[in-house]
């Protein structure tokens, strides 16, 4: 291995007590590709065997919590008991090749095609709809509603504990309805769960505080929770980074494993909240970095951006996209063969990198969403 590179593969002890072999992680990403009545597909399970191993921890694509929180065709779930022994199977596929598996848990809000929730009854914190849905407008969830969710994010934490998952992370991201409890653009309640910042943030801490008592009610050993967000929406009223500052700042109070932030460029700049000065994630490690790791994502392809990213005083590095089209890609960094690391796809390239049907038909036919070959 160059000497360059060995910042990758130093050990790290998260603050649950889980020890992660490098600083290299598997980032969630939506594969398509679960059964119709929400367990994990075999082809999603040679998926994931592919490429664990390498990786010190593979956090998986999202689980919906609840019957109404389903946002995608093919996704797996984790909304009653009967999941847990389909849940089993793929913490065991992905712990058994070395890596630590994390189970994603999520709830879709108004995001959710009303084809895949129960009479089709959308829900969100308010009535508004989304850009990316906007001829489906939501139901505001009533007080009761609210809680019963929260529950589920914690019933859900229960169940990774019982398959045997080594941790939960928290999807507070990309829009979802964690999120959309968080953004002004979504959440133009006048109770306790919207209006003020403050309040605003009630919903996700909430989901923090259930997921992390349930964890102490029911884990044996370490067992990690992570909690991932956006730091920027694009709509006016919507999240800043100003408003993501004052989220960071109570998230570090609750003894997380790590904040992943999610982006597509790990060196863009803020546009609103922050100085263009420096990065959105210079910006959040210098703010809450002290005090609960961060994982950085966005774009990372090769070892020396992995390295250049690291640099930025970050202690783990997410790569998504580019494990699809390098499984191998921790393997040879380590064998010093980061030369055969391939950052393109071909589309004969589908049986080689064992990828499932939808994930493959979703990636080829989306213009610029993977760099393609000839």
């Amino acid at each position: 291995m160059k000497q360059s590179y060995m910042p990758l593969f130093e050990k790290v002890s998260l603050k649950s007590g889980v020890q992660l072999k490098n600083r290299i992680i598997m980032a969630p990403m939506t594969n398509f590709s679960s059964n119709e009545d929400g367990t994990v597909s075999e082809a999603e399970l040679a998926y994931y065997g592919r490429r664990s191993g390498g990786v010190s921890l593979v956090v998986t694509a999202c689980v919906y919590v609840s019957p109404n929180g389903k946002g995608f065709q093919g996704e797996f779930a984790s909304d009653h008991n009967g999941m847990v022994p389909s849940l089993s199977k793929l913490a065991a596929t992905i712990k058994e090749k070395g890596s630590k598996a994390v189970l994603q848990i999520f709830h879709g809000g108004r995001e959710c095609p009303p084809s895949l929730v129960p009479n089709g009854d959308v829900v969100s914190a308010s009535a508004v709809a989304s850009e990316q849905s906007a001829g489906v407008v939501p139901r505001a969830l009533s007080e009761s509603e609210i809680e019963q969710i929260i529950a589920d994010f914690g019933e859900a934490t229960r169940r990774a504990i019982e398959a045997g998952f080594d941790g939960v992370e928290i999807h507070g991201a990309n829009g979802y309805l964690i999120q959309q409890f968080f953004s002004a653009h979504s959440n133009t309640r006048n109770d306790r769960w919207g209006g003020s910042i403050e309040n605003r943030m009630r919903f996700p801490l909430a989901v923090v505080d259930e997921v992390k008592r349930v964890i102490r009610t029911h884990a044996q050993q370490p067992f990690l929770v992570g909690y991932r967000f956006s730091p920027e929406e694009a709509t006016t009223p919507g999240i800043t980074m100003e408003d993501t500052f004052a989220l960071l700042d109570e998230l570090a109070r609750k003894e997380l494993d790590y904040l992943h932030v999610s982006l597509m460029d790990f060196w863009s700049l803020p546009k609103r909240g922050a100085e263009e000065t420096k990065t959105r994630m210079e910006w959040i490690q210098e703010r809450v970095g002290h005090l609960v790791p961060v994982i950085g994502v966005g774009s990372i392809h090769t070892p020396d951006e992995a390295v250049k990213a690291l640099e930025t005083g970050i202690p783990l590095v997410a790569i998504g996209r580019e494990l699809i089209i390098e499984p191998d890609w921790v393997e040879k960094v380590a064998q010093g063969r980061e030369n055969e690391i391939k950052t393109t796809l071909n589309k004969s390239d589908q049986d080689r990198l064992v990828v499932p049907d939808p994930l493959w038909q979703a990636i080829v036919h989306t213009p610029g969403w993977f760099p393609l070959g000839d």
